[in-house]
């Protein structure tokens, strides 16, 4: 295992994980986002807001990855039309509503099961980032959530988002 790499246990509960994520993202958010300014600054002139979905192929797999080599399932079954960034993030499990348009915060949600195939929780994905040039103004934050169904989990993030 590589250093800086996430390790997660089968025994860990989903604030356990969401900790370690967290603790992942913050060592490598900045040194990446800094070596991938220049190109996907020319990627947002072209694409828009798509530029943060191939910083964020960068940053998130591993997490993914290395849950999935712990004994988790961190993905739900694909629909025809679902667009997903870094592996495991879908659009279509995600709310953008909150923060100015140089500030914005996209949250992604994953509901993790472990090995027997039981939810145990569900991770939280936020995003800052802007509308208006290629800019992630603070560091991605993973967060943990009791909530596995899709009405719960929506209704946990803005709770969470409106009351903080």
């Amino acid at each position: 295992m590589e250093k800086g790499f996430p390790v997660f246990r089968q025994d860990m509960v989903i604030e356990e994980i969401s900790e370690v994520a967290n603790r992942y993202i913050e060592s490598e958010w900045r040194s990446l986002y800094e070596s991938m300014h220049e190109q996907l600054t020319a990627a947002f002139a072209e694409i828009e807001d798509a530029a943060y979905g191939l910083y964020l192929d960068r940053l998130m797999p591993i997490i993914f990855e290395q849950l999935e080599d712990a004994g988790f399932s961190t993905m739900e079954k694909l629909e025809e039309n679902d667009f997903v960034i870094a592996k495991r993030l879908i659009f279509r499990n995600s709310l953008e509503k909150w923060g100015a348009e140089d500030n914005r915060s996209r949250i992604f949600w994953n509901v993790i099961h472990n090995k027997q195939g039981n939810p145990i929780g569900t991770l939280l994905t936020e995003i800052p980032h802007s509308h208006l040039k290629f800019d992630i103004p603070s560091a991605p934050v993973i967060y943990a959530l009791q909530e596995t169904v899709k009405e719960r989990i929506v209704l946990g993030l803005r709770s969470m988002k409106e009351s903080g």
